[in-house]
């Protein structure tokens, strides 16, 4: 079941079953670029020559650019080279990129000069004498006289499926990102068990990547899923619900893929209601909290299954599923079960003695998926992985007599008020489903006299204006008076990551400002 392959591997295989197939499409509003298989091999092997010639295997090379095909072609190409691809969000700072490249020990960096706004060579200019193991600076500008670069005559070395093939960073809703290894063997069949598996994408299918390519949904899920299944990945450079839909349109797309918020954007789209949706058959999300008010709603929007997945940065990155086969209420009101593979159990936070079924407990999961360990960093790594394998996800959940698991929040985010666990994802679930709120986050704050007390930061939908008082109304008699929340905050925006969940650390600063 699980294949022993790398990133190169699976390529060779494409290339060679598929040659003729469009592999990459350039997803741009005019004057597309388009790689066939044959053409995309061709090119990753030029490129890995050419990095064989600045780098040696298992160096690290980092990223740091928007959505570019030759993002993906870099990605494909340091598999090969046995290089290990470092993913940096084209949106970091100067500090933030300073963390990333000295943590992780970078000998080059792939860039572009500037994305929206953020002066990204000027950055990295100026941080340059803070970073002695950067050796080689190369702007995607320059790919071509890059690419030329190499000896063609350069032999490409033997990549082994345990070999790292990538660190990336995770995603920082609790701290500083840390930089998870992430195996050859670990991508390719994660991309194959969740999405091909669950989706059954065929050959020629098409693919919209909207999602960042510094994010395992992007590189992982989005490009070796495609990959894997001989099918076609159309690259967006960014996330535009505009250009999405005349993508799914124009280039037949298969699914609709996006994290909630992406969803409402184009939903609300203007041009929704006039795009030719036809070629679409399921879409998917995750990455954050869905409500299964948006699952049912996305369902008899598209009227299309809508399949959720549960991941993990530090799992490679999907660890359970639903199923488009699954009734609606299981794709709505849970995350599946664990993908073939991968096993998971719920245990009790602190003994980690199993929990009984539909009992709450921190989520674990151990497999092949599993990295390798944060990069560099043995006291955060034992800390997340145990002696027998099992990493500790920091998530609370449940999982039912069927195996299909609900997750109920981080185990960090646990409000403890006078002595009673309250779970804040449960009144999260409930707070959404007031017509006036478009979207909610609950955390816990300081209280003198019950040691925690329950805040509600609610954005309104638009042409709304909910008070406190009427919430609190909404919620009694829903649910039990020591859960209804005492401080409410109403924001325009949430503090998110890339991957667009939110950071409750930064509203309990806010809070606390």
């Amino acid at each position: 079941m699980i294949a022993e392959e790398t990133v190169g591997s699976v390529l060779r295989w494409a290339a060679e079953q598929a040659s003729s197939t469009v592999a990459l499409v350039e997803g741009t509003p005019t004057d597309r670029r388009r790689w066939r298989y044959a053409e995309l091999l061709a090119e990753s092997e030029q490129v890995a020559q050419a990095l064989l010639g600045r780098f040696a295997p298992g160096e690290r090379i980092a990223v740091w650019a928007n959505n570019l095909p030759e993002w993906t072609l870099l990605e494909f190409a340091a598999g090969l080279a046995g290089l290990t691809l470092v993913t940096v969000n084209p949106a970091l700072r100067e500090r933030e990129l300073v963390h990333l490249l000295r943590q992780s020990r970078s000998a080059g960096i792939f860039l572009i000069r500037e994305y929206r706004g953020n002066p990204m060579l000027d950055t990295l200019t100026a941080v340059r004498d803070e970073l002695p193991d950067l050796r080689e600076v190369l702007l995607f500008e320059d790919w071509k006289s890059f690419r030329e670069s190499g000896s063609p005559t350069q032999a490409l070395p033997t990549v082994q499926p345990d070999d790292p093939a990538q660190i990336q960073y995770t995603s920082g809703t609790t701290g500083a990102p840390k930089g998870a290894v992430l195996r050859h063997r670990s991508i390719t069949n994660n991309a194959r068990l969740s999405y091909v598996r669950a989706f059954d994408m065929q050959p020629g299918e098409v693919f919209v990547n909207t999602m960042p390519l510094f994010h395992t949904a992007g590189c992982v899920q989005g490009t070796l899923a495609p990959l894997t299944s001989l099918g076609t990945q159309v690259l967006l450079p960014g996330f535009d619900p505009g250009l999405y839909l005349q993508l799914i349109e124009s280039e037949r797309g298969a699914q609709f893929c996006a994290v909630p918020t992406m969803y409402l954007a184009i939903l609300g789209h203007p041009a929704f209601a006039s795009t030719d949706l036809s070629s679409v058959r399921y879409a998917v999300s995750g990455g954050a909290t869905v409500a299964p008010e948006l699952v049912r709603r996305i369902e008899a929007t598209l009227e299309v299954p809508l399949a959720i997945i549960y991941a993990q940065t530090e799992a490679s990155p999907v660890i359970t599923m639903t199923s488009l086969e699954d009734t609606p209420d299981d794709r709505a009101e849970t995350i599946g079960r664990p993908l073939p593979g991968a096993e998971v159990k719920i245990v009790r936070p602190g003994d980690g003695a199993p929990a009984a079924v539909d009992e709450v407990g921190e989520l674990w999961t151990r497999g092949y998926h599993v990295m390798a360990g944060y990069f560099d960093d043995p006291v955060q790594t034992t800390a997340a992985l145990d002696e027998d394998g099992w990493l500790h996800t920091g998530d609370l959940a449940s999982m039912d007599e069927r195996g299909y698991c609900r997750i109920e929040g981080r185990l960090k985010e646990v409000i403890i008020r006078g002595g009673e666990n309250i779970y804040p994802r449960e009144i999260e679930q409930l707070i959404a489903t007031h017509p006036s709120i478009a979207d909610v986050a609950v955390v816990g704050v300081p209280d003198d006299h019950w040691g925690e007390q329950v805040a509600a930061f609610v954005r309104p939908a638009a042409g709304t204006t909910p008070s406190a008082a009427e919430l609190e109304e909404f919620l009694h008699g829903r649910l039990a008076r020591h859960k209804v929340p005492k401080v409410w905050r109403v924001v325009e925006e949430f503090p998110t990551t890339a991957s667009g969940k939110i950071q409750k650390f930064a509203l309990r600063n806010q809070l606390s400002q």
